[in-house]
């Protein structure tokens, strides 16, 4: 119930570009499958190394996915040339077969698209990897910073703002590449999820303040998961927050029989036995401590904590996932 269109255009008569094809493969490689192997998107990917993706083929291509067919998400991404023509204060996505008067396809077409697709198709996401990109969102003949006009369900993701250009890399755009971190797991949440809002954080952190800017907008009740890795914590682990929590205030108490070290411990602690079962515990306590859910008490490190005998509590962070534990959410 996931579909993509993935787009890559470096073959252009007058401006050819480099990278887009590279961009939209790898792009297409890690939507298709979640970071378990498991399926995500069905993915269609059209590049310019396989055929000619004029001005036609574009709008049929983009018009298919968002109008053909019920899903959960629909994603297009494109990479290649992008344009404001200052005529019309219109921006466009360049076909192949881009020129002056019939660019490829207008932004405006493409956002209406997309907020004509929902409720068919709940979740519409347009990432762009191009010049002008921030341009997605505005009203024609309007002023730059106008309001977006963005239906339900959408959210757009772009490179650069409208007066802004898209770099390229060494082998990626330098967007895309942060893009493709953040899928593999560069912002994925404490469950492993990897949505369009973790993506523009990762990519907005990444770029200093002196390199393009990428764009957000959205109009969405909830958040949109693009891909699934390795959680960070167990869900098994998170479940178990209660259990060592009863009260999210709750400290937990630990003692030396937590900590397994007998080398490097104090003298005085050497001597006293250690408990597995607490040894399994406390490792689970020290993965949450790691991920910002569990901090030491009267202690700087969760070592010292067990070692002298204090104790963990949770973080606000950390009384959330309890919540969601106790709650039976996760």
């Amino acid at each position: 119930m996931k579909k993509a269109l993935v787009i890559g255009i470096d073959n252009y008569p007058t401006s050819p570009l480099r990278g887009c094809v590279n961009d939209a493969l790898a792009i297409s490689q890690s939507l298709a499958s979640n970071g378990d192997g498991s399926p995500n998107f069905s993915v269609v990917t059209m590049t310019s190394n396989d055929t000619d993706v004029d001005s036609a083929a574009l709008e049929k291509a983009i018009s298919d996915l968002f109008k053909n067919g019920d899903a959960d998400t629909a994603l297009l991404y494109f990479a290649g040339h992008g344009i404001i023509n200052p005529e019309t204060n219109a921006g466009y996505i360049v076909s192949s077969d881009g020129k002056r008067g019939a660019w490829g396809m207008s932004l405006s077409e493409i956002l209406g698209l997309a907020n004509h697709a929902y409720p068919k198709i709940k979740s519409s996401v347009i990432i762009l990897d191009c010049c002008h990109s921030g341009y997605a969102g505005e009203v024609a003949g309007l002023t730059a910073g106008s309001p977006a006009v963005i239906g339900t369900g959408v959210t757009i993701l772009t490179a650069s703002h409208r007066d802004g250009v898209a770099e390229d890399g060494e082998r990626h755009g330098i967007f895309t590449a942060i893009l493709l971190d953040g899928l593999a797991g560069g912002c994925s949440d404490i469950r492993g999820n990897i949505t369009p809002a973790s993506l523009y954080s990762h990519v907005d952190q990444t770029l200093g303040p002196w390199e393009q800017r990428p764009i957000y907008k959205a109009n969405v009740q909830n958040f949109v998961t693009l891909r699934q890795v390795e959680p960070k914590i167990p869900l098994d682990v998170l479940r178990r927050l209660p259990t060592y929590f009863p009260d999210r205030a709750q400290v937990y108490s630990l003692d030396p029989s937590y900590e397994p070290d007998r080398q490097n411990v104090p003298p005085e602690y050497r001597s006293i036995p250690v408990n597995e079962d607490n040894v399994r515990i406390f490792k689970e306590l020290q993965k949450c401590n790691r991920y910002g859910l569990v901090i030491p008490v009267e202690a700087e490190h969760m070592y010292y904590a067990a070692i002298n005998s204090k104790g963990c509590r949770l973080t606000a962070l950390g009384a959330h996932y309890r919540k969601l534990a106790e709650m039976k959410l996760l």
